[in-house]
């Protein structure tokens, strides 16, 4: 176990980088999933003729760039606190997780930023082509940005390509495709981009009603509507699709997360999926009472994780307490290897600090010997903390994000199927219900998207790379009062800016639609 943990420091730096995460996240998703609308937009605008779709690409592209510069300011800020308060973090993995960052950098965010002043700016003053190309260029770029990062995060989630270098006691990239076209990153990519999609189709519709309901500028809000409905309806089944692909990965490489978002505590075959639950208090949870109430769809679990109805479904007591039957270590168990890695590790350290070159060299072939890597050095990370309980994550929380977010995203699904009934019918501007229901769901579309992440995040503590390294080995050696003081500081900031884009965004729409620079 680390000697005297400063628990308060590493409640304190994950509460600050959950904060700053949040916040970040509070913008990128409607950047990632407006930006393709903008350039279909652009694309009949340039095939037409019709200045009405060229009036209609600027007025969502102005409330584009309001999102865009401020999500820029809270994501660098994200990035700095690897190094100020994850630096034990950043060395063990630093050749890995810097690698998706700076391709990010270098490659996405830069391509990103070039084409988005001609966006912006080159209106008039380039061809109406090469301007649409920068449009197209700005959405694949915002794209790009976002594929790199959750690469990195999927590494987080699943560590493959990589090996550990006993003598830097860092971990190293092996294989760099084995990292980019993990199943874990490819899910997490597609699962993600296409919940931005979701949220951002949400965000026009819900816009362009206002103007419906007050009887302003009704054409170019029907036409806006018609493109969100579609975009939006595609995007929510392929948001089902890749969320059953992620949770079959999930259960795969990380099945205690599965127990927590479904709240399963004891391992079951023909296990089913908890349609809606409302979860009892800790006691009574691990005495095995589990739900106040449940509604559960039969042998749904089993099928959705494993593609088998009757497959066994392990529950967090199984991954406690072992289940042999199952092949599953308790957690005792995997402390106790997670230990003996340790123990090699600093045996190794200790030889070539004294010279003993004979020992050392011996040693440090044990870390290539895939017994030991698999018998071992798998669990590493487990043996930092002796208390089993310490790896159980936080299951209410993760529960109830995770219902959260499926209820509110098939909510979506027939949300656009009913808008593009009526619209077909030519009904739209008459269901005033609808129309009024539409501007309350942007921001169940954020609480989704939101929930989505706290699923990902929260569901795999105490974790900063799966079974390698927890929190408590990955957090800065500093003092918790000046995390205390940067999290205030980055609230109020955060919220300060938070607060400015919505009424920069607000004023922004209450103008509406206005004509830009002529019609070339």
């Amino acid at each position: 176990m680390i000697q005297s943990i400063d628990w308060s420091l590493v409640d304190w730096s994950r509460a600050q980088f959950a904060l700053t995460a949040m916040y970040h996240w509070l913008f990128v998703p409607l950047t990632l999933g407006i930006t393709w609308m903008i350039a279909m937009m652009e694309t009949i605008y340039v095939r037409t003729g019709d200045p009405e779709w060229k009036k209609l690409t600027q007025f969502w592209m102005k409330l584009f760039g309001i999102n865009f510069a401020i999500g820029v300011a809270t994501g660098i800020i994200m990035e700095f606190e690897f190094g100020t308060n994850w630096s034990n973090y950043s060395w063990f993995v630093g050749d890995i997780f810097g690698a998706p960052l700076a391709i990010e950098g270098i490659m996405a965010f830069f391509m990103e930023s070039t084409f988005i002043a001609i966006m912006f700016f080159g209106w008039n003053k380039v061809s109406k082509k090469f301007h649409l190309v920068s449009t197209w260029l700005v959405a694949i770029g915002a794209n790009l940005s976002a594929l790199w990062i959750l690469v990195a995060n999927a590494w987080m989630q699943s560590p493959v390509g990589t090996s550990f270098n006993p003598e830097t006691a860092r971990n190293e990239m092996t294989n760099f495709w084995d990292v980019l076209f993990s199943p874990v990153a490819i899910n997490k990519f597609l699962h993600t981009i296409t919940s931005g999609m979701v949220l951002a189709a949400i965000f026009v519709i819900g816009v362009s009603a206002w103007f419906l309901l007050r009887k302003r500028e009704t054409r170019l809000a029907l036409r806006s509507i018609t493109i969100a409905a579609i975009f939006g309806l595609l995007s929510s089944v392929f948001v089902a699709l890749s969320g059953d692909g992620s949770a079959k990965q999930i259960a795969k490489v990380q099945p205690l997360k599965l127990a927590a978002m479904e709240g399963l505590y004891d391992g079951t075959e023909g296990a089913g999926l908890v349609a809606i639950g409302i979860l009892n208090s800790k006691e009574k949870r691990e005495s095995g009472d589990v739900f106040a109430v449940k509604l559960e769809m039969p042998k749904l679990l089993s099928w959705m994780a494993y593609g088998d109805p009757d497959q066994f479904v392990a529950g967090i007591n199984d991954f406690k307490n072992g289940n042999p039957g199952q092949g599953i270590l308790s957690t005792g168990e995997k402390i106790q290897r997670g230990k003996v890695a340790r123990g090699t590790l600093t045996e190794y350290k200790n030889a070539r600090a004294a010279g003993n070159i004979v020992k050392s060299d011996s040693l440090k072939l044990v870390f290539k010997d895939q017994v030991f890597l698999d018998t071992y050095f798998k669990y590493f990370g487990y043996g930092f903390v002796d208390d089993v309980n310490y790896y159980i994550p936080n299951v209410p929380l993760t529960f109830y994000s995770f219902h959260i977010m499926v209820i509110l995203g098939f909510g979506f699904m027939v949300f656009f199927a009913l808008i593009l009934f009526f619209q077909a019918r030519g009904e739209l501007p008459q269901r005033k219900f609808w129309l009024r229901i539409a501007p309350w769901l942007i921001p169940l579309a954020y609480i989704a998207s939101q929930s989505g992440w706290i699923v990902a995040e929260v569901g795999r503590q105490p974790w900063t790379i799966q079974d390698l390294l927890p929190t408590v080995a990955a957090v800065t050696k500093i003092d918790a009062g000046a995390v205390m003081v940067t999290f205030a500081l980055f609230a109020v900031t955060f919220t300060v800016l938070a607060i400015a884009e919505v009424s920069i965004m607000l004023k922004a729409i209450k103008n509406g639609p206005k004509n830009h620079g002529g019609t070339k």
